[in-house]
């Protein structure tokens, strides 16, 4: 079923995002992580995409696995790096062929022997070049895309940011999801100026349980996002202790859920690192301080 209809609906709509593991391990570790979340009712599962045929194949056999086997909607990430036309064409038709119905529309980062992005010869630079083929080659896909509540990292300011998710909604987009934040603050204004820019599509928050400060701040340093400094001084001053670390990130997460669902947030986006505790300890946290039963 199209995201875009479940989110009509269901209230709130939590999802979970997943990336194809590299081996055979690593596979069962992930569907044991989202077997662990099928409780959490996620209203769907998403799944990275990799450049240069890295995991495209991984992510077309993940999310049509997820579907058949776990019973669960699943959206494919899609990106313009390393594709002419025809190569994501053939992409769409076997996410189409295999009955996948979502996609999520990325420009996507430059290959890591790059360092700024470079358009592929006969394919897209941009999200909303992206969108467009999709609508004009006829796909029926609900279409995803990103937001950047702290602005894209490559992005000049706030407005030209803005400007550029209005162009992918324009083109045909249904939803969006955000990038990481730690401060609601940053969210709640960035959907304030999608509407009064005219792009009135669901904007779902997209939340990273901070597990391991090292790859947190190598995480926001690579997507331009921040960490309060009040948060990064707590984080700071338990370097040395993994699991308190992990507590801090799951009680900072679940205010933020909380936070965001009772300011309107139409659901969560989990970036789960394909891992299942963390995302479990905040459902059971948040039990106890907000109606997370969908309502549909």
């Amino acid at each position: 079923m199209k995201i875009s209809k479940l989110l009509e609906t269901i209230r709130p709509a939590f999802s979970f995002e997943f990336f194809p593991p590299k081996d055979d391990d690593g596979f069962n570790q992930l569907f044991t992580a989202i077997e662990n979340l099928k409780p959490c009712q996620p209203v769907y599962v998403s799944v990275t995409y990799g450049a240069m045929g890295s995991t495209r194949t991984k992510t077309l056999d993940l999310v049509k696995r997820i579907k058949r086997d776990l019973g669960l909607e699943s959206m494919a990430h899609l990106t313009c790096v390393g594709s002419n036309s025809d190569e994501i064409a053939e992409v769409l038709d076997a996410l189409q062929e295999a009955g996948i119905e979502n996609v999520l529309a990325l420009r996507g980062d430059p290959p890591k022997d790059q360092e700024y992005f470079v358009k592929p010869k006969d394919g897209f630079g941009f999200a909303n070049e992206l969108v467009e083929f999709i609508k004009k080659r006829g796909y029926d896909f609900c279409i995803g895309v990103a937001g950047y509540p702290e602005k894209h990292i490559e992005c000049p300011d706030m407005n030209t940011d803005l400007d550029n998710l209005k162009r992918k909604v324009d083109a045909g987009a249904d939803f969006i999801v955000t990038q990481l934040f730690f401060d609601n603050n940053f969210y709640f204004d960035f959907v304030d100026r999608a509407i009064a820019r005219g792009i009135n599509v669901p904007i779902i928050p997209g939340i990273m349980p901070i597990q391991n400060l090292n790859q947190i701040k190598r995480f926001t340093k690579m997507c331009g996002s921040t960490i309060p400094d009040p948060l990064l001084l707590r984080l700071e001053a338990h370097s040395e202790d993994t699991h308190a670390i992990k507590e801090i990130g799951v009680e900072h997460a679940t205010e933020q859920c909380e936070g965001l669902l009772n300011g309107g947030a139409p659901g969560i986006h989990f970036y789960t690192l394909n891992r299942s505790r963390a995302t479990l300890n905040i459902f059971e946290n948040l039990k106890k301080l907000v109606d997370i039963s969908p309502n549909s």
